[in-house]
């Protein structure tokens, strides 16, 4: 087990430079316990920022509001999940104040606690890729529509402090599936440690 627990207050999310909340968050514990109350959960080694109306790869981009991204225009600190490709959960972090509809998709996370739940959860496979996609991550975690809306600080879902992460650590790139966003498909705001056999695909760092 993780001791001497430190979660991330609501004040983390409600920062207006989404980018820095994304990369702020590599390093970071997410835990979902279990319906017993079992402590599941895996460090974040991956994430992407999504900046709202001006960003054409956001769904908000142009101030689109809908009952689908209604959770992202409230305050930071929220769960904003999506179904994908008719498959797949996704899993975003609301940051910032109301009416700034930014999000940090997180796209990987390395196994920590409640492994063998994961693995139960996943099927039989390489422990390499228990968590290691957004939608592989939400089905180790169990993490669906029912935590859409779920506050970051609640008993649901939170974060906490767990392992410092250097600059030197820190992989940047574009992000990933985005080819449609026209010049904002080359924004470097796909971040990654670069050590991690955990994270969903490997590119050519842009720095």
């Amino acid at each position: 087990m993780v001791k001497n627990e430190k979660r991330i207050t609501r004040k983390f999310f409600l920062r207006e430079d989404t980018v820095r909340v994304a990369r702020d968050l590599l390093g970071k514990l997410l835990v979902v316990p279990d319906g017993d109350g079992n402590r599941v959960s895996g460090m974040i080694v991956e994430v992407e920022a999504y900046l709202g109306v001006g960003d054409k790869a956001a769904h908000s981009y142009g101030g689109r509001r809908t009952a689908r991204n209604e959770v992202t225009y409230g305050i930071g600190g929220k769960a904003y999940v999506f179904f994908i490709y008719g498959m797949y959960f996704q899993l975003n972090f609301v940051s910032g104040p109301s009416d700034h509809p930014h999000v940090v998709l997180i796209r990987a996370v390395e196994p920590v606690e409640g492994i063998e739940k994961m693995r139960m959860r996943r099927g039989k496979m390489n422990d390499h890729n228990l968590t290691s996609g957004p939608g592989k991550l939400c089905i180790a975690l169990a993490v669906d529509r029912d935590l859409n809306g779920a506050d970051l600080t609640s008993h649901k879902i939170w974060i906490e402090e767990y392992r410092k992460i250097s600059d030197e650590e820190i992989a940047v790139g574009k992000r990933i599936g985005i080819d449609y966003a026209g010049e904002d498909a080359d924004r470097p705001w796909r971040f990654w440690v670069r050590d991690s056999k955990f994270v969903s695909k490997m590119q050519k760092p842009a720095r």
